[in-house]
């Protein structure tokens, strides 16, 4: 048994941070991930972000 509890105690990497080190962002051992943001998304991509208003 741990020391502590680990319910709400965010781990330092995630399943997914575990596996992209393993494997790679597209599953090839390696290799950089392919995606860009396309000139058209980047404009539409806020610069600010508003944190929203609570009600």
């Amino acid at each position: 048994m741990p020391e502590k509890p680990i319910n709400g105690v965010e781990p330092e990497r995630s399943e997914d941070d575990i596996q992209r080190e393993e494997l790679g962002p597209r599953g090839v051992p390696g290799k950089e991930s392919p995606a860009k943001m396309t000139p058209q998304r980047k404009k539409k991509t806020p610069k600010e972000v508003d944190p929203g208003h609570t009600a």
